[in-house]
C-alpha cells in the first residue's frame, strides 16, 4: 500500500476502510492503553489515518504526535479533532530509509503496518522501536494471518458467499499469489495486505528488543469477513493480533 492508495483513499476513509475502535466490542485496545496512560507522558500514534484514536488517547496523555503517511488523512484529522490542542500532525512515511529522531513514552501502531514489502516492513519496524524511549510502552495491532485463513476454509466448506463460485487465479497472478501467501500477504479488497502469525510477531517484536507482555485476540464480528454469514456461525470468531510489549 503505497502513498497514493491512502491519499486516494482518505476522502472515502470512514466507509472504505474497517473501523478496529468501533468494532472492538470489548474495549481491550482502549484498556491496553489506559493501562500505562499518564497525563506526564507522550504517545505517539503511528499511522494515525483520519485520527479515529485521537479521542482516546488526547485526554489521558500530556502531549499526542500523530503520523501518517497520507498528507489527506492528516488533514481531515486535524479539522475533525481540532479541539484537542495537546496534538501534533507531521506526515511521516515510515518505510523511508530515514526519518527523524524522535523520542516518545508510549506508541500505538493500529492496523498500519500492512505493506507487502518485506523491507518496507522492516523499516517500518526499524523506525516504530527509534520513537520510543528506554522502557517505552507499545500498542499494536496487526491483521491475522491464522484467522484470514480461518475465514477462507470456512467459506470453502460451507460455500459462503459462493465461495466455490470464485475463479482461481492462472498463470502470472497464481504465482505471484503463491509468493505473497508464504510471506503471510493476502488480499483485502484486492490489495495485498500483510497479515502476521502470533509467533511472527513475538520474534519481530522481540528481535527489536521489546519485551512482549500480552499477545491477545480483538475479535470482530463474523459480518465483517462475509455479506451472508451463516446463523450458526458463532465462535471463534475473525480477529486481529493486539500485542502489548516494553521497549527494554
Amino acid at each position: 500500500m503505497e502513498k497514493s492508495y491512502w491519499e486516494k483513499i482518505a476522502p472515502s476513509y470512514e466507509t472504505e476502510i474497517f473501523d478496529v475502535l468501533k468494532n472492538d466490542k470489548n474495549g481491550k485496545i482502549a484498556k491496553a492503553i489506559q493501562s500505562f496512560a499518564s497525563k506526564e507522558n507522550s504517545i505517539i500514534d503511528i499511522g494515525c489515518a483520519v485520527g479515529k484514536w485521537i479521542p482516546v488517547i488526547a485526554p489521558i496523555f500530556k502531549n499526542v504526535k500523530a503520523i501518517d503517511i497520507s498528507s489527506k488523512n492528516l488533514k481531515i484529522a486535524a479539522a475533525k479533532y481540532s479541539s484537542y490542542k495537546n496534538v501534533q500532525y507531521e506526515r511521516i512515511d515510515m518505510s523511508a530509509k530515514k526519518i527523524k529522531n524522535q523520542k516518545y513514552d508510549a506508541a500505538i501502531c493500529i492496523n498500519a503496518i500492512l505493506t507487502e514489502s518485506l523491507p518496507k516492513r522492516n523499516l517500518f519496524f526499524k523506525h516504530m522501536t527509534s520513537f520510543l524511549k528506554k522502557e517505552g510502552h507499545l500498542v499494536l495491532v496487526v491483521p491475522s494471518l491464522e484467522s484470514k485463513l480461518f475465514s477462507h476454509i470456512i467459506a470453502n466448506k460451507w460455500n459462503v458467499d459462493d465461495a466455490k463460485n470464485d475463479v482461481p487465479p492462472t498463470g502470472k497472478r497464481a504465482i505471484s499469489q503463491m509468493q505473497f501467501i508464504k510471506n503471510g500477504v493476502t488480499d483485502i479488497d484486492d490489495v495485498p495486505t500483510k497479515h502476521f502469525l502470533k509467533e511472527e510477531l513475538e520474534l519481530l517484536l522481540q528481535l527489536e528488543g521489546f519485551k512482549v507482555q500480552k499477545i491477545e485476540k480483538i475479535e470482530y464480528d463474523w459480518s465483517t469477513e462475509f455479506h451472508k454469514a451463516p446463523k450458526w456461525l458463532k465462535d471463534p470468531k475473525p480477529w486481529d493480533w493486539m500485542v502489548k510489549a516494553q521497549l527494554k
